[in-house]
């Protein structure tokens, strides 16, 4: 990931807002950690961010097992 980060305001649901709070406590990350994480996963299983070769070979051998 960049290091340079763009900021931008995001408009959410208190609800939605609590959820992704719960489920960033939940795996030890802020709520932004959150997001960022969950906008990766989302451009990877689209197609539109190369997964890193290290995370490939990674993901492959554990499907080997």
């Amino acid at each position: 990931m960049s290091l340079n980060k763009k900021t931008f305001v995001l408009r959410i649901t208190e609800d939605m807002f609590a959820k992704l709070s719960k489920w960033a406590d939940d795996e030890f990350r802020s709520v932004n950690g959150q997001i960022e994480m969950i906008l990766d996963k989302a451009l990877k299983d689209a197609g539109r961010k190369a997964v890193q070769k290290e995370q490939v070979s990674s993901e492959n051998s554990k499907l080997l097992k």
